[in-house]
């Protein structure tokens, strides 16, 4: 136990000596929230509060009532004259010449939105602009029926109640579930540059073949930077979960009409959970880090295994994973979480067995690892 001890103890220190490495691996758990809350907060203001969508409406005087209406929604005729500096959007609305008389004859009445649909800076607006067109002809039809003598009612064969189960923390849990892929993730990113440097760095700087000449075992040197690593992945889930904590409170969630909570409960049941999933993030960036020959390889591999913990962690957080990827790691522990913050009871048995198996692949790895250090081809880098 002294000799691990002081082998954890070494690792540590080495760390600490190369703050950079360290915080290069911290800057995701740290960075990572501030800039999400940023992104939601300039979101929450475009929805709440949308820009004037200034258009080019030919034939404008055919149609008054129409362009008044328009611009009661934010959707302006564009006046180069009066606000040289407008943003104008390239979409052109043409008002018909027969528009006038097909109203008033109760016929359809012709417009022409000429825009460039292939434009992704020009979806949004010509879709606001459809919807609104399409609001004020349905007001129109009612004016025309009930001109008519007849209740616009009889037009809705069926009426829809959808009466909303929903909770404000449930209808948040879309927000949470993606923070939480961002906490998991940030278990791995945190524990790769430390995994990194202490096997495939060490090997090159020749120290792993004296750290193997020392009176220590090969599964003491295993379990002594399996143990290290698994400190500097946990300190990265305990910093974005602090962070997260306090930078989603200047979020106004409630203007989109639920609440997203980080609380002390979810905070220590995703350092429970996490426990198990920095063990494997781990093991999997240290045995992969050992098979690679050089420093630059080890992080070319690491860049491509790491899509598997992100590919099984956005599965459970869009709801897109089959039955059977809530009882595999890293996608069962995601999906507990998930349960968790919208009210709903943890499914335990699936946590457990999600749980039991991260740790049993990661006592296989640490054994694989043992066995890989046995050999001069691995620990020499031949």
């Amino acid at each position: 136990m002294n000799k691990l001890i002081a082998m954890v103890r070494k690792e540590l220190i080495d760390a600490a000596r190369d703050k950079r490495s360290v915080m290069a691996g911290l800057y995701y758990a740290i960075g990572t929230p501030l800039i999400m809350c940023g992104m939601f907060m300039v979101l929450i203001n475009q929805l709440t509060s949308p820009e004037d969508l200034n258009i080019t409406i030919n034939k404008a005087e055919n149609a008054p009532d129409l362009v008044r209406y328009l611009s009661r929604k934010g959707i302006n005729q564009a006046d180069l004259t009066a606000t040289p500096d407008a943003d104008v959007k390239a979409i052109t609305l043409t008002i018909t010449e027969d528009y006038a008389a097909n109203m008033a004859k109760a016929k359809p009445a012709e417009v022409i939105i000429l825009a460039d649909n292939s434009d992704e800076k020009l979806q949004k607006s010509i879709r606001r602009l459809q919807q609104e067109l399409q609001t004020y002809s349905s007001e129109m039809g009612s004016l025309r029926l009930i001109a008519r003598g007849i209740n616009p009612q009889v037009m809705q064969s069926l009426k829809v109640d959808m009466q909303d189960q929903s909770t404000p923390d449930s209808k948040g849990g879309m927000i949470l579930g993606i923070a939480i892929f961002t906490m998991i993730y940030s278990v791995f990113i945190s524990a790769m540059n430390l995994a990194i440097d202490t096997s495939a760095g060490e090997r090159e700087r020749n120290s792993l073949a004296l750290m193997l000449s020392h009176p220590i075992s090969t599964r003491q040197l295993v379990l002594g930077k399996v143990i290290a690593v698994t400190l500097f992945a946990l300190l990265g889930l305990v910093l974005i979960l602090l962070i997260s904590k306090i930078a989603y409170t200047f979020v106004p969630w409630q203007e989109l009409g639920f609440s997203i909570n980080i609380s002390t409960d979810f905070m220590q049941l995703m350092f429970v959970i996490g426990i198990p999933v920095a063990l494997l993030a781990s093991t999997l960036q240290l045995f992969v880090s050992f098979m690679a020959k050089s420093f630059k390889e080890a992080q070319s591999y690491l860049t491509m295994v790491l899509f598997v913990p992100i590919a099984l962690s956005m599965a459970a957080s869009y709801n897109i994973a089959p039955d059977v990827l809530q009882w595999i790691p890293v996608s069962g522990q995601q999906q507990a979480l998930m349960d968790f913050i919208k009210g709903k009871d943890i499914p335990m048995l699936q946590l457990a067995v999600s749980s039991s198996m991260t740790v049993v692949i990661s006592i296989g790895l640490m054994l694989g690892m043992e066995k890989m250090l046995k050999s001069e081809k691995v620990v020499f880098g031949l």
